[in-house]
Formats: C-alpha cells, structure tokens, sequence
C-alpha cells in the first residue's frame, strides 16, 4: 500500500461550505413540503368543522320547534253546528225563524 492511498484527502472551506448549504436546501424544501401538507390538513379539518356546524344548526332548529309547538288548530265544526251559528246570526241581525224560511224558500210545518 503506498501512503498515499491512505491519506484522508481534505476538503476546503468552500466544499464544506456548499456541502452545508447543500443540506440547508434539502431541510428547506422539506419544510416547505411538511408546510403544503399541513395547509391540506387544516382544509380538511376546516372543511369538517363546518358540517358539523351545519348539522348543530339544524338540531337548534329542531330544539326551538319543540321548544315553541305550533297553536293548537280550532276545532271543526258540524254541520249542525254550522246551521246553528247561522241562525244565531240571523236572529242577532233581527230576523225571526219565519222571516228566514221565506228567504231560503223554505215552509215551516207546526
């Protein structure tokens, strides 16, 4: 073996230099990628927040409905009682039972 082979050869300052600069811009552009996946994740989790949202929105809706129900609806009328409301006006307006079978062509039998 000659003395040579096995001598460490060295570097300069500028080759160790540019070696480190080297390694610099490998840990930036890691960086920069960890930075574009993050900005993804966070759209993602953006993303779900918001339909969760949506859904919360919906069950306050639902609370409030339960909380204020609707009026209870009048109740329907027969047609008996129909009748009877009608003739209830017809006297209040001064109309005697006769006088409203003249007009509704009717005759009353006693």
């Amino acid at each position: 073996m000659s003395s040579t082979e096995n001598k460490r050869v060295r570097r300069t300052t500028e080759e160790r230099i540019a070696e480190i600069d080297a390694k610099i811009e490998e840990c930036e552009k890691q960086i920069q990628a960890i930075e574009v996946k993050k900005q993804e994740a966070v759209a993602s989790f953006d993303e779900r927040i918001k339909k969760v949202h949506g859904r919360i929105k919906g069950l306050d809706k639902q609370k409030a409905e339960i909380l204020a129900p609707k009026p209870p609806r009048k109740p329907r009328k027969s047609k008996k009682e129909k009748i009877q409301d009608l003739m209830k006006q017809a006297q209040k307006a001064g109309l005697k039972p006769e006088e409203i079978a003249e007009r509704l062509g009717l005759t009353i039998q006693e």
